[in-house]
């Protein structure tokens, strides 16, 4: 299994080596993703010192007010590691706030160039923004990506799929109340999935409330066999293969 999105890293999880040691015996592939620049940097680390560690690196809403524009050189010059898979975390937030949407978007698009530059996915984030994001990204034709914890409608979900983009699938899609994420699983094809965790956060069910990790990928995997009424092996496969031809690993 492919866990496309998770934070496994010291400044997140004071267990992570324990965890990345874990998921290596289980053979579960993760690709890590940055918040900003020191981030970025401990994760480039990891990968080279775990095998199944690749790096999606970049400057996500939550790091934007003490970004630098700076920051973008060394973003590029960090593009340049060995396995770096994706430019990611990236996107824009409203859900917190929208004092500093113009930077959010100036960061959003300066990252989304570096991606066209170096041929690269990129992992984005879309809280409350959904429709700012799909404008944004249609002017970037070519860049395929994934669309992290997607929470938008069904219909974005399938606009967003006709750029390039895979949908990614986390723990919320096992809780109880979350009819929106059932109704895109059931009519979107398997094809468009990836799996992801978002670890140490959105614990899935029956773990709902504790700390996350890419060990609970298994609970996401039944939850989609059972809505798409199929085995847990062609989930695993198929989303597998999604993950290593977008993020050519």
């Amino acid at each position: 299994m492919i866990d496309t999105h998770c934070h496994v890293y010291k400044e997140e999880m004071d267990n992570y080596k324990e965890i990345l040691e874990e998921c290596n015996k289980k053979n579960i592939k993760l690709i890590i993703n940055a918040v900003d620049i020191n981030s970025s940097n401990e994760i480039i680390k990891l990968s080279k010192d775990y095998n199944n560690v690749y790096s999606a690196i970049g400057i996500n809403y939550d790091s934007i007010n003490s970004a630098k524009e700076e920051d973008l050189i060394k973003l590029e010059e960090l593009l340049q590691k060995e396995n770096v898979v994706a430019i990611g975390e990236i996107g824009i937030d409203y859900y917190w706030t929208k004092e500093n949407k113009d930077k959010q978007i100036f960061f959003f698009k300066k990252q989304l160039e570096l991606a066209k530059k170096y041929n690269l996915p990129v992992i984005v984030h879309a809280r409350e923004s959904v429709q700012d994001v799909y404008d944004i990204l249609k002017e970037y034709k070519g860049i395929k990506g994934s669309m992290h914890c997607y929470s938008g409608s069904l219909e974005m979900a399938k606009e967003f799929i006709k750029l390039g983009f895979k949908i990614g699938v986390d723990g919320p899609i096992t809780f109880n109340n979350n009819k929106r994420g059932v109704e895109i699983i059931k009519n979107i094809d398997l094809k468009d999935i990836l799996l992801e965790t978002d670890s140490p956060y959105l614990s899935p069910e029956p773990n709902r409330g504790k700390q996350n990790t890419p060990l609970n990928l298994k609970y996401i995997v039944k939850k989609i066999a059972e809505i798409k009424e199929i085995s847990l092996d062609e989930v695993i496969k198929t989303t597998t293969i999604n993950s290593k031809e977008l993020f050519n690993i």
